[in-house]
C-alpha cells in the first residue's frame, strides 16, 4: 500500500502524529498509527474517514497516579524500602521532601491531590469521544472505520432509514441519489458523493441492462467498465446481500470467458469474503474454480490445505468432483484421464483450464517420446484434446518439435519421429512452463 494513493487529509494526519512522537512512546505510537492505517485500507474506508478527528490511544497523557499509588510510595519511603542504594534513596527522599514533604505526612492532603488528578484525567478523557476496544479513539466522523460488525447501531430521528442489505449499517452510511443507468468506472480520488452514486434500486436495474447487452454481444472493455463502477457503488455503500454475490460472480464468468484474469481474480477474492459471511451463492462452483486455478499456478500446499477443508457434501458436488478428478490425474501423471476431463469440464471450468492446459501438454509429449518411437499425428490429436489435426501439428511445430518422418504427407498420415522431438520439448517446457504467472492472483 502506497502512501501516494493516500488522501491529503490522511497525509496531514500521519505527519501530525509523527510530530507529536517522543521517544518514550515512539515504538508503540508508530505501532498503533500502522494498525489504524491497515485497518482503514482492509475496510476500504481511507477515503470516508475525518482523520482530522481520530486520535492514537498512545499520544494521549498517561493516566494520573491514584490514591494508592501515593499510600504505597509513603509506605515505601516509611519503611526505607524505595531503593537499597543509599546515594540513591537519599537524593529522591530529599528531592520529594523539598517539593512537598509535608503532603506525604498528610493523608488529607493525598486525598485531595489523587482527586485533583482523577478530575484532571476525567476532564481531558471528555474530550476524546469512546474507545472502540482496540487501542485507539474516534471523532464520529470516523466512527465506522472502528465500529464493530456485531455493534447494534444507534439512529437519530433525522437519520436515513436503515438498509437490511448493509451490514453494520450506521449514520455515516453512503445513500447514493444518482439515477444514470450506465456510469464508467473511475478510480476514486477524493470521498464519494451520493450525487455520483447510483442506489440499490437503480444498481439493480443497470445488472439487469448489463446482462442484455452481454447477450448483444457489446465489448467486453465496456462492459468491464460497467461492472468495475457497479461493484464500486455497491462497495461505497456497503451493500452486502445476494445481489452482491450475483454480481460478482457474473463479472467473473465474464472475465473468464475473455481471459481477464485480473478481474476474475478480483471477484473471486471477494466472493471469498461474502460466502463466509454466509451469503448464498453459487458457492460449489466457485469452489471448483479455485481448485482449478490452485493447479494452474502449483500451489500444492495452498491446494492441500483448501481441499483439506472442504466438506463431504461439497465433495459430492459434480463441479467440485471433477476439480479434484482434475488434481488427482495431474498428480498420478494419467494424461488420458485429465484430457477427457479437460473435454468435459462443467460450467465454466474448460476456461480456467485453457491456462495450464497447453503446459500439461508438453509434459505429456515428453513422456509419450519417451515411451514411442514413432506417433501418428491424429493420436497425438486425440490423445491431447486438440480440436483438429492442423492445431496439433501446429502445436509441435511452435514448440520445436514438428519431427516428421514424412513431412510432406496430408496432416492424416504423418507421423511424428519421437526420438529427435524429445529434447526440444523438454527445453521448452524449462523455459516456458517452469515458472507460473498468474496475473492478479491473490
Amino acid at each position: 500500500m502506497s502512501s501516494d494513493s493516500w488522501p491529503p487529509q490522511l497525509k496531514d494526519w500521519v505527519a501530525r502524529c509523527l510530530g507529536q512522537m517522543t521517544d518514550a512512546n515512539r515504538e508503540e505510537a508508530q505501532a498503533e498509527l500502522r494498525q489504524v492505517i491497515s485497518d482503514a485500507y482492509v475496510s476500504k474506508t481511507l477515503w470516508t474517514t475525518d482523520w482530522a478527528g481520530v486520535q492514537l490511544q498512545s499520544l494521549l497523557p498517561k493516566p494520573f497516579p491514584t490514591i494508592n499509588s501515593f499510600n504505597n510510595l509513603k509506605r515505601k519511603i516509611h519503611d526505607g524500602t524505595a531503593t537499597s542504594n543509599k546515594k540513591t534513596k537519599k537524593s529522591s527522599i530529599s528531592k520529594s521532601a523539598s517539593s512537598g514533604a509535608s503532603d506525604f505526612n498528610d493523608v488529607a492532603a493525598l486525598n485531595r491531590r489523587a482527586a485533583r488528578f482523577q478530575r484532571e484525567h476525567d476532564i481531558e478523557r471528555q474530550k476524546n469521544l469512546r474507545t472502540n476496544g482496540q487501542g485507539y479513539l474516534a471523532s464520529p466522523s470516523a466512527a465506522h472505520l472502528f465500529q464493530s460488525r456485531s455493534a447494534t447501531p444507534s439512529f437519530d430521528a433525522d437519520e436515513p432509514e436503515v438498509n437490511a442489505n448493509v451490514p453494520g449499517w450506521d449514520r455515516f452510511t453512503i445513500v447514493g441519489t444518482s439515477r444514470e443507468i450506465f456510469k464508467d468506472y473511475l478510480r476514486l480520488t477524493s470521498e464519494p458523493k451520493p450525487e455520483q452514486i447510483r442506489p440499490y434500486e437503480v444498481l439493480q436495474e443497470t445488472l439487469a441492462q448489463l446482462k442484455r447487452k452481454w447477450r448483444d454481444k457489446v465489448s467486453y472493455s465496456w462492459i468491464c467498465s460497467q461492472f468495475k463502477s457497479l461493484r464500486q457503488d455497491l462497495t461505497v455503500q456497503r451493500i452486502k446481500n445476494e445481489f452482491t454475490v450475483t454480481v460478482y460472480e457474473i463479472h467473473a464468468r465474464m472475465a473468464l470467458e475473455v481471459g481477464d484474469m485480473v478481474e476474475y481474480n478480483q471477484c473471486q477474492a471477494m466472493l471469498r469474503n461474502l460466502y463466509e459471511l454466509g451469503i448464498p451463492g453459487k458457492v460449489q462452483e466457485f469452489t471448483a474454480y479455485r481448485i482449478l486455478m490452485l493447479l494452474h499456478g502449483r500451489n500444492r500446499s495452498d491446494l492441500n490445505l483448501y481441499v483439506g477443508q472442504l466438506t463431504n457434501e461439497q465433495k459430492e458436488d459434480p463441479a467440485v468432483r471433477h476439480a479434484l478428478d482434475v488434481q488427482r490425474a495431474l498428480a498420478l501423471g494419467n494424461y488420458h484421464a485429465l484430457f477427457e476431463l479437460y473435454l468435459n469440464a462443467p460450467n465454466m471450468g474448460a476456461y480456467i483450464m485453457d491456462h495450464f492446459i497447453d503446459r500439461e501438454r508438453v509434459r505429456a509429449l515428453i513422456v509419450m517420446t519417451k515411451a514411442y518411437r514413432i506417433l501418428s499425428l491424429s493420436f497425438v490429436q486425440n490423445e491431447l484434446a486438440f480440436d483438429t489435426l492442423a492445431t496439433a501439428s501446429d502445436f509441435l511445430a511452435e514448440h520445436g518439435a514438428a519431427f516428421f518422418q514424412n513431412p510432406n504427407s496430408p496432416d492424416s498420415e504423418k507421423t511424428l519421429d519421437c526420438k529427435p522431438a524429445g529434447a526440444p520439448l523438454a527445453q521448452v517446457f524449462e523455459e516456458k512452463y517452469r515458472k507460473v504467472q498468474i496475473k492478479g492472483a491473490v
